[in-house]
């Protein structure tokens, strides 16, 4: 696999952004135009407006799909680095640090995690910051 640094580790999933969503829009445009078509001709619609909720409701789908999935991970995230600061320093992690920081360390070798913890708990450091001073990148690979 490629070797993960801060310019290269954002993932994009390019079959949910530019496959699912986009047909999940275009599907909602033409049941709209075709909700609006109906009302004008004053035809059937009830079945327009079936449609359109239909379409709302693949529109949530695809929305609660990828919320879910990434608050699923943030979760396993947490409770990784939590068992990481808990082999390396024999406590739980800081209780002050926000999820996006314990996000930001998971990056951060065995080496410099314990460092970083604690600087990222006494500066308040953003998660930008943090992955800015990672010396040692450790790669994740396997993000939703």
């Amino acid at each position: 696999m490629k070797q993960q640094h801060y310019h290269n580790h954002k993932r994009v999933p390019k079959d949910f952004f530019f496959g699912w969503v986009p047909a999940v829009l275009l599907i909602l445009l033409i049941t709209i135009a075709n909700l609006i078509r109906v009302i004008m001709i004053k035809g059937d619609w009830i079945s327009a407006l079936t449609l359109f909720g239909y379409s709302i409701c693949l529109l949530w789908l695809a929305w609660f799909t990828r919320i879910f999935s990434i608050k699923v991970q943030d979760r396993a995230i947490r409770a990784e680095e939590n068992l990481r600061f808990f082999v390396l320093k024999g406590k739980l992690l800081p209780k002050k640090l926000r999820l996006s920081q314990i996000i930001a360390l998971r990056f951060a070798s065995d080496d410099e995690f314990v460092e970083l913890v604690e600087r990222a708990e006494r500066e308040d450091l953003r998660s930008e910051e943090i992955k800015k001073l990672i010396r040692t990148w450790k790669g994740d690979h396997h993000r939703v």
